[in-house]
């Protein structure tokens, strides 16, 4: 697993390369837009927001005009290209760069969306945990998580696939940009989520998962 120096070093100098994966990433992706009911959220937050390729999807086509995004990277680089891409859209965006923890300088309750794509796959396992939790700290009442991630094989070509996959992490995780598959629907088995849809689909072969949850009293 990379550390998160090396993490930060290798998306530093990964840059816009990052939307070359969109040919697997984006069916996952929208897959989780149609459960997210973006249209009617006021506030999102966005944890990793990479080259803001989402970011300015979100703005453009998803989110009502006076709906507020703020997004968070721990890559210098990808927070100077994201916050070229939401600039046209002035005070309605925000982008930081932090130091790759998972607390993040964003009151409670104040959200009614929280996103992350292909991010959390970076991330130790007791870190994807702090993560859902720090969702939970920001989102309103009855906010929705949406999270993707790569996950385990779904078929003989994705076993293919992530079989080199492994491999190459094993070796050398920052081959695979320091991504190996979870399981995210595991996270949200507590009584304080309701999940709202969640499935497992692969795109030429790399295998992705998509949850959409409920905060909720618990």
């Amino acid at each position: 697993m990379l550390e998160k120096d090396k993490v930060k070093a290798f998306y530093d100098g990964f840059g816009r390369k990052q939307d070359s994966q969109a040919f697997y990433e984006d069916p996952v992706v929208e897959e989780m837009v149609r459960h997210a009911d973006f249209g009617t959220a006021e506030s999102v937050v966005e944890f990793g927001c990479g080259t803001g390729r989402f970011a300015e999807r979100l703005l453009t086509d998803h989110l009502w005009p006076g709906a507020r995004y703020w997004g968070c990277d721990i890559s210098e680089t990808m927070v100077s290209l994201a916050r070229e891409r939401v600039l046209p859209f002035g005070f309605r965006a925000e982008v930081v760069r932090t130091d790759g923890g998972t607390s993040l300088p964003l009151p409670d309750g104040g959200a009614d969306r929280f996103v992350s794509n292909f991010v959390l796959d970076i991330l130790p396992d007791r870190e994807i945990d702090q993560v859902v939790e720090e969702a939970r700290r920001v989102l309103k009442q009855g906010g929705l998580i949406g999270l993707v991630s790569l996950t385990q094989a779904i078929g003989p070509l994705s076993s293919l696939v992530m079989g080199v996959w492994n491999a190459l992490y094993s070796f050398r995780p920052s081959l695979v940009g320091g991504c190996r598959p979870i399981d995210l629907g595991s996270r949200f088995g507590g009584p304080g989520w309701e999940i709202l849809h969640q499935r497992k689909m692969a795109s030429f072969g790399i295998p992705s998962e998509v949850v959409v949850a409920r905060k909720r009293d618990g």
